[in-house]
């Protein structure tokens, strides 16, 4: 394994059982599963940002809850720093957490409204046993503090978390975060309930964070615009897959597959005079795998042809650092006249 990766996942898989009634069971149909994370491989570099976009459902916010084992995966292999951690026992689990962190999507539910803004950091501490004394533990919560811009600290040290704004309580949740000094943040749509005025705040603190602890991150959105302005590289994902995977402006101004087309033609345009063709997406998603064959983005692919009915497209190099998962491709060259003309 290369120095210089991070984490490393190979072929992660979450399955859920959908819930059979008494018929079902009576008539001993066999039981069939959400595909929420299939066959998902990637890497993280240290001190980069890996993206995943998709629209909800497509499993983004399972893999990041499955690579830190919040949720148990089906199978796969989870390698951190070389170590697979897949299987790792309780208290090995833990010591490994301090270095895996989350920020998650809702600010208003993942604090504890019982407790000050200076508890919640301090229970972070001493679970992870970081300090000595109470001395210690206040020293290392007034950094965090500070770091994530709530300052004066005096003035948020005992306020309850009902009494902060959204942006105040995901500032909390970053300093929750920070205090352990991970090496690996996965950030779960951390701007996407906050008033669009506070958004901004919240990126520029995490690529703050990024830069000075080196931290490596992997943003989960459904914001292309917002996902360019934080990552380094973008993954695609479509009913629990990578669909393509790329450095960021390569992902945004030479997309290959249809989704990615489809995603970025919905961005609205700085240039409202500017033609751009607009690809619609069409059909309707499939509630699993099992209904259909190959491709699952078919049945609302604007390209379809007989290999996409009957055989399931693997990721293949199309470029430097980008691959895509498409039969499609046998078709770029019209594409590529398509977007000729729109230019």
């Amino acid at each position: 394994m290369n120095n210089d990766i991070l984490l490393k996942i190979e072929k992660l898989r979450k399955y859920f059982p959908i819930r059979r009634n008494l018929f079902e069971l009576m008539s001993n149909k066999s039981e069939q599963y959400v595909h929420a994370v299939d066959d998902v491989s990637f890497t993280v570099q240290e001190g980069k940002t890996l993206g995943f976009v998709g629209e909800s459902g497509c499993g983004k916010t399972t893999l990041g809850r499955t690579i830190l084992r919040l949720i148990e995966p089906t199978s796969g292999n989870i390698y951190y720093e070389g170590i697979d951690i897949t299987n790792l026992k309780k208290n090995d689990l833990k010591d490994m957490r301090r270095k895996m962190q989350m920020i998650f999507q809702d600010p208003h539910g993942t604090l504890n409204p019982r407790r000050t803004v200076s508890d919640i950091l301090r229970q972070t501490i001493r679970i992870h046993r970081l300090a000595d004394s109470k001395t210690e533990e206040n020293e290392l919560i007034t950094k965090a503090l500070e770091e994530v811009g709530m300052t004066p600290v005096d003035e948020f040290w005992d306020r309850y978390p009902q009494l902060l704004s959204g942006g105040q309580r995901q500032r909390v949740g970053i300093a929750r975060a920070l205090v352990l000094q991970p090496k690996l943040v996965i950030a779960d749509e951390p701007v996407s309930m906050l008033d669009v005025s506070v958004r901004i705040g919240i990126l520029d603190l995490i690529l703050k964070m990024k830069e000075e602890h080196g931290i490596s991150l992997i943003f989960i959105t459904h914001d292309l615009s917002t996902a360019r302005y934080v990552c380094d590289r973008i993954a695609i994902m479509y009913l629990g897959k990578i669909v393509e995977i790329a450095p960021t402006e390569v992902i945004i101004k030479k997309p290959v597959h249809p989704y990615t087309r489809a995603l970025i033609s919905a961005v609205p345009r700085p240039i409202p005079t500017k033609h751009l063709q607009d690809i619609p997406i069409k059909g309707y998603v499939p509630v699993t795998p099992d209904v259909f064959r190959g491709c699952r983005f078919n049945p609302r692919c604007l390209y379809p042809n007989k290999e996409c009915l009957e055989q399931e497209p693997q990721l293949i190099k199309v470029g430097d650092d980008h691959f895509v998962a498409c039969h499609y491709l046998n078709i770029k060259d019209q594409i590529e006249r398509q977007d000729d003309q729109n230019n």
